[in-house]
């Protein structure tokens, strides 16, 4: 098995793209070009993050404003895992009271990364989502449509990988997830995960307004925001102590392959593990 640090390497490369903001009602807020560099020093024993971002007058002039990050790496910390195609999470290791609390997701495929920020203010409310689209500089790699509800419809097979803060052993297990519409216009979602005695079937009811489909059975109402790219962010409407839940983000790299990260917390607001599932459509 691959190490982190292997992992994380697979990140390395000239990144193209942009940081967009997202209000928690998908409405576009605000778009920033970026330049990112992730390059290997002393044979990848190190690793120098250097981030530059345009202001919309700065793209393409010589008078706007850039502001740049610079960040040099030799370990990782404990709030971040990769999975072994360069897939991560990192964000807050616990939920506490009157703090900001938040997760970045990251997928690597080909010649594209697409990252998603999830942020809740102080009072632990959903606030701000940041998308963020990249290319490999010097390729032809372009951009996903919108994500759709009928491209999520159907049935999809996957295979999940769970890792945990700890560094313990992984688990391995099969996914399957239906969505379908009923005639009233709901849709209608039934996931069955986990391993032996662990594995379960949920199935919820949702409704759909335009870009968001929002899920209201369980302790905390639940929305999925459908998003440019391809992406989709699943999250609490508010977090809060002794109810435990989940973030998770989605990217629709073609239209049968689907890749889903979800970083899940217990009912103290500790994180516990972080999930990527690889799923196939079976009809489409």
């Amino acid at each position: 098995m691959a190490s982190q640090w292997d992992n994380f390497l697979r990140n390395l490369g000239e990144w193209q793209g942009s940081f967009t903001q997202i209000s928690p009602k998908g409405e576009i807020l605000e778009s920033t070009a970026s330049l990112l560099l992730l390059e290997g020093l002393e044979g990848n024993q190190k690793v120098r993050l250097t981030l530059r971002r345009f202001s919309s007058s700065a793209e393409g002039s010589s008078d706007g404003k850039v502001s740049e990050l610079v960040r040099e790496y030799n370990c990782l910390a404990r709030d971040i895992l990769f999975f072994e195609n360069g897939a991560f999470s990192q964000g807050s290791m616990q939920l506490a009271p009157y703090s900001e609390f938040g997760a970045e997701f990251g997928f690597v495929a080909e010649n594209r990364r697409m990252r998603l920020v999830q942020l809740y203010n102080s009072s632990g409310k959903l606030s701000q989502f940041t998308l963020i689209r990249e290319m490999r500089a010097g390729t032809n790699a372009t951009e996903r449509p919108p994500l759709t509800l009928q491209q999520l419809l159907g049935k999809w097979q996957g295979e999940a990988v769970t890792l945990y803060p700890d560094w313990r052993a992984p688990d391995n297990y099969s996914t399957y997830l239906e969505l379908h519409e009923t005639l009233s216009g709901s849709v209608v979602q039934r996931l069955t995960f986990g391993c032996g005695a662990e594995r379960k079937t949920i199935e919820s009811i949702g409704s759909v307004s335009e870009k968001v489909l929002r899920f209201n059975q369980g302790a905390l109402p639940m929305q999925v925001l459908l998003l440019p790219d391809g992406a989709s962010a699943t999250s609490p409407e508010q977090v809060k102590l002794h109810s435990p839940f989940f973030l998770e983000v989605g990217w629709l790299i073609k239209p049968d392959w689907r890749q889903r990260l979800i970083r899940s917390y217990n009912e103290k607001g500790e994180w516990i593990s972080l999930t990527l599932v690889n799923e196939h459509k079976l009809s489409i």
